[in-house]
């Protein structure tokens, strides 16, 4: 049976991005490529693990981990990515204001939801299959389904530092019980943690 899962780089203290993100700060002041530099130093040593990310049938992200922008669509804006996004999948971009859908190069599709979580898991569900679904980011996004009890597996790909301040994960979730599943491994730029939320 498909799940729904969720991969996230973080920092020792919780955060999965820095302060103010903005066009020039995707990930926030001061954070730059250091929570995912496992993902491009060391790619071949975490092969496994990005393939796990990249494998759903469907993704869930929002606004923010879309674009820069919060109020009206710039609508020449087609995601961080470029023209051939590395989803190759169907993503569904939770978000306030309504776009038609986009289709990208590379098998991804955009698809703009306005009416919650659920419709977008709903979704999600339907274009995934016998799929997982991933919830990609960002941190509202993933705490919001947590808090909903709409997340079955969440894998943390911890990085050895502290932001102090920015985007934390796991913030206002309530009580929530988490299972390893397998054990954790990693190098010395990351370590790997998955958990089936019960």
């Amino acid at each position: 049976m498909s799940k729904v899962i969720c991969d996230m780089s973080m920092s020792l203290d919780g955060y999965v991005a820095g302060p103010h993100q903005s066009m020039d700060n995707p990930f926030g002041e001061g954070v730059g490529d250091r929570l995912h530099q496992w993902m491009f130093e060391e790619a071949e040593q975490h092969a496994r693990v990005i393939e796990g990310i990249t494998a759903a049938g469907a993704f869930i992200m929002g606004r923010n981990m879309f674009g820069p922008g919060r109020g009206a669509w710039d609508l020449d804006w087609k995601g961080w990515w470029g023209d051939e996004p590395p989803y190759h999948a169907p993503v569904f971009v939770l978000t306030h204001h309504p776009r038609e859908p986009l289709t990208m190069k590379g098998g991804t599709s955009y698809t703009f939801v306005t009416d919650g979580i659920e419709s977008a898991l709903a979704q999600a569900r339907a274009a995934a299959g016998d799929r997982d679904v991933a919830v990609a980011g960002g941190a509202e996004t993933v705490n919001r389904y947590l808090a909903a009890g709409l997340i079955d597996e969440l894998r943390l790909h911890v990085a050895p530092l502290t932001l102090g301040r920015g985007e934390r994960l796991l913030h206002g979730v309530g009580e929530r019980a988490l299972e390893p599943v397998g054990a954790p491994w990693g190098t010395g730029l990351v370590t790997h943690l998955a958990y089936r939320v019960v």
